[in-house]
This record gives structure tokens, sequence and C-alpha cells, in this order.
């Protein structure tokens, strides 16, 4: 498979471990968008064709109004299937990069999970959700929006949180598309870190999905995450590509008027 073949099918396995309420299409540039939620996965324009330039400044101005109308920030996510022509007229216009991802890959059948442990994942998405947000600090308000994406997603998912002396120390979501698995949402409670709990998680997860029927496992990781990185590489997860966001510059509005 080429480079760019396998780009592809990650970043569509990808919109479906992670599904938006809202997706179009204006030619190849898939526009995510979901009220529910801020994830910038989620509300993003994703060019996947590399010669997909045509009347690109039409285009991003037709897809801000459309961003506009979900009150989002036009936001780009540019991987290695953007046109380099987008990339060119975004540097002109001052926008910045920012939270830059690695998506990483392994292969299961060249580890040993053997000794992992057992879990079975739970089948109460609210459960899960309210377990994700407790140990990531993050606000309820997001709970509709996260219970909605992960309800929706069609392939079989892995919901899984580790239980300590009755206290809950770590959760992960799993999805298994086909031969592949994805890993997302690790999270250990703030109490609970560098206990190896993530390292655990990280195993349960994998011998599931091997055990489902999975033989590779991909994730995708901020690159500034070190010990995230070091984790994963540690498995034997390697690099496959990279991509980042991009946004516009705050312009200059005169004094009395709110910025949009």
């Amino acid at each position: 498979m080429s480079a760019l073949a396998q780009v592809r099918r990650m970043e569509a396995v990808s919109f479906r471990s992670f599904p938006s309420t809202s997706t179009h299409y204006d030619g190849t540039w898939a526009i995510r968008l979901t009220a529910g939620h801020p994830s910038k996965r989620l509300n993003s324009v994703n060019p996947l064709d590399p010669c997909d330039h045509a009347m690109i400044d039409a285009r991003i101005e037709l897809a801000k109004r459309q961003f506009e109308s979900f009150g989002r920030p036009l936001i780009f996510r540019q991987s290695p299937l953007a046109p380099a022509e987008l990339e060119e007229i975004l540097d002109d216009r001052g926008w910045s990069r920012f939270d830059e991802s690695i998506v990483m890959i392994l292969d299961l059948s060249s580890i040993d999970i053997s000794g992992a442990q057992d879990q079975l994942p739970h089948k109460d998405v609210g459960y899960w959700v309210d377990a994700f947000l407790n140990l990531s600090l993050s606000s309820t308000d997001l709970k509709p929006g996260l219970f909605e994406v992960i309800s929706s997603i069609e392939p079989e998912s892995g919901l899984f949180v580790r239980i300590k002396e009755e206290q809950q120390v770590a959760a992960v979501r799993c999805v298994h598309d086909n031969d592949l698995v994805g890993i997302f949402n690790l999270v250990t409670g703030e109490n609970h870190k560098r206990k190896g709990h993530a390292r655990e998680m990280v195993a349960t997860s994998l011998k599931w999905a091997f055990n489902s029927g999975a033989r590779f496992a991909w994730l995708q990781v901020e690159s500034d995450n070190g010990a995230a990185v070091q984790l994963y590489r540690d498995f034997g997860f390697e690099e496959l590509y990279r991509y980042t966001y991009r946004k516009a510059p705050v312009s200059s509005e005169p004094a009395g008027q709110e910025t949009q």
C-alpha cells in the first residue's frame, strides 16, 4: 500500500472512530461540524487529496460561513493529504499551526500481551463518559455531546475503566474496525498517575482487541506529550504520519466591536 493510500485509510478509520454529527464534502474536503462538542477533530476542515486545490479562496470563505453558522471558528486540519497550494495560502495569510499530533501504528503480532489483564468492556456509555470526564477533570457540560458522539460510533467499541480499591483510576476507549483497533481517550486520575495504570489500560485494551480480531493498533497523540509518546513507543508503536491544525490570526477590530 502506498504511503498516501495508507494515510487515506487511517483518516477514514479516524472519522468513523469519532464521528461528527454533520459531515459534508466540498470536493474532497471533509467539513466536519458538531454543535454539541468542541473537539477540533469534530469541528475542522479535512482536505483528503493533495491534487484538490481548485478555487481555494472561495472554498475557504464558504467553509468560514458554515463554521460561523455553528458558532465555531474555522479550523483546518492538515495531514499529508492536504494540497501544498492550500498550505501556501494559509502561510501567506498568517494562519498559525497548533496542536501537532502523531499518528502511530503497531503490529499486534509483534508483541506479547498474554500477561495483560482480561477485562470485558463496559456497555454503559453514560458510565464510561462520567468516568472519563471525572478522571480528566473535564466539565460535565461536555457529557451530552460526548455521549451522543460515542453512542453514534458504528464499529465495535471497547469502553474500559480501571477500578482500584473501589476507586476509578484510569479509562480508555477503543474502536475495533475490521483489522484495526484505535486507542483513544487514555486518561489516569490526577491522584493515580505514575503507578503503571496507563500501561495496564493499554495492555488490557490491546489484548481485548486482538482477541476480537484486530491485528493492528493505531492511535493519535500530541507530539509535545512526551510521556505519552514514550509510553506508546515502549509498546512498539511507530510513527506513521503527523497532522496539525491551522487557525486564522485574530483580526484587529475597532474599539467597541467584538472579534468574531
